[in-house]
């Protein structure tokens, strides 16, 4: 029995289905459609698959964003085929060859270990974890040889940036299994004149290009930190850092309960300059890993810093991190309560007295340069708060670092002794 699917996609959009490869990195402007062409060769992934129970993916940034953005398109055009039935609180497809198309979440990335795939599609590469790609989502394909397809728009040089990179580069060397492709609105014509000429009058020369004519120079839009450390990057205060014995090394804790922990490592020197010598973010381990991993750098150590929650008991175990941080060696100050606000201030002040370590810090800073104020969609405008996403644990421990900092009146006291693992904070 043959089936039509109400979907005619453009002849740029055809070209593009027919031209996949096994990996592939689509850079579109706004108003491509992207959407709508990712679900459509989603669903003809799953049916012309000849591997049993073929699996598809697409994972976006949220959750809400996958519910909101893709799942009535899979609903409407997967809604024609007999029998395809769907989960709405899963947001899955379930076909009648067993095969299964499932919109997922980069927010908790260690729930997607453990599946397999035959094709992934991500949405707004940019705005996720790149460790959900390296560490889980590439893992998952190898059994069955999957694809996988990264969308969005630029945002600076980040992971999306490096990875078009890496494709462009794979396909100058002769590989087949990479494709790449930038579509600008200027080159489409899927956005009508008119509309990009308003559009070019509502927003800045930066927003457009970064829009529209996907630019990856523009500056991030909405960063707090981003034209402070291109600043950086200019005065070639981002460079070879070695650490100094004659300095303690002071660390800044971002710690995550369920999600990523993020340390960074400091060392303040007389009038105040400020050299980041390390960095250090993992997700899905306890504090124990992180107390191993301090220890392994040949580090004299200062002051350990941690926001005020880290003395919130944990009703599990009754005890509070402090307290466990306490037991593993390690003695954390807490840093005063401030507004988020006055915390980015701080972080403001603080970057251009930093010296960062490029290799050591190069996860860190790129974070740091894309963490950025939340966008209200309905409104089009910018929210006065931080969005949470994959960069905000960098962002929070540094902003640890720079309050602590401004709260510190000798920057040459002796190193913190650590605490031994029997150490009792109860004695009297």
């Amino acid at each position: 029995m043959q089936v039509k699917i109400p979907y005619k996609p453009r002849d740029l959009q055809a070209e593009m289905h027919n031209d996949l490869k096994r990996f592939n990195v689509l850079v579109m402007h706004r108003r491509f459609g992207k959407t709508v062409w990712a679900v459509n060769h989603m669903i003809k992934r799953v049916l012309t698959n000849p591997l049993p129970r073929p699996r598809v993916a697409m994972i976006a940034p949220t959750f809400a964003q996958a519910k909101r953005i893709a799942w009535d398109y899979v609903k409407f055009y997967a809604g024609v085929i007999p029998k395809v039935k769907f989960n709405e609180t899963e947001l899955r497809a379930d076909f009648p060859n067993g095969g299964r198309i499932m919109l997922l979440s980069a927010e908790h990335p260690d729930a997607l270990r453990g599946i397999y795939l035959d094709d992934c599609f991500f949405d707004e590469f940019g705005m996720q974890n790149p460790r959900v790609w390296g560490e889980i989502v590439r893992p998952a394909l190898s059994d069955r040889q999957g694809a996988a397809t990264f969308l969005g728009t630029p945002a600076g040089h980040n992971h999306f940036y490096d990875l078009l990179q890496q494709a462009r580069s794979s396909i100058e060397n002769g590989s087949d299994d990479w494709y790449c492709k930038i579509c600008k609105a200027s080159d489409t014509g899927i956005v009508k004149e008119t509309e990009l000429d308003a559009a070019k009058a509502q927003m800045t020369a930066e927003q457009y290009d970064q829009e529209y004519e996907c630019s990856f120079t523009a500056a991030i839009i909405g960063a707090y930190y981003g034209n402070l450390i291109a600043k950086s990057e200019d005065e070639g205060r981002i460079t070879k850092v070695p650490y100094d014995p004659a300095y303690p090394v002071h660390t800044a804790w971002d710690l995550g309960i369920n999600d990523s922990t993020a340390i960074w490592f400091a060392q303040i020197f007389r009038g105040g300059h400020v050299h980041i010598i390390d960095y250090l973010e993992s997700t899905g381990v306890g504090l124990n890993y992180y107390a191993n991993e301090i220890n392994k750098r040949d580090y004299v150590y200062g002051d350990h810093l941690a926001p005020h929650d880290i003395e919130v008991r944990e009703l599990g175990s009754g005890k509070s991190r402090m307290e466990t941080a306490y037991s593993l060696g390690i003695r954390f100050k807490v840093v005063p309560k401030v507004k988020i606000a006055d915390g980015i201030n701080a972080v403001r002040m603080l970057l251009p007295k930093c010296y960062f370590d490029r290799d050591k810090c190069e996860e860190g800073l790129d974070y740091l340069k894309q963490y950025r104020q939340e966008w209200d969609e309905r409104k089009k405008i910018f929210r006065d708060r931080p969005r949470h996403d994959f960069t905000s644990h960098a962002a929070d421990a540094f902003r640890y670092l720079a309050v602590g900092m401004s709260y510190r009146t000798n920057y040459d006291k002796p190193p913190q002794e650590v605490a031994s693992n029997d150490y009792n904070i109860f004695a009297t």
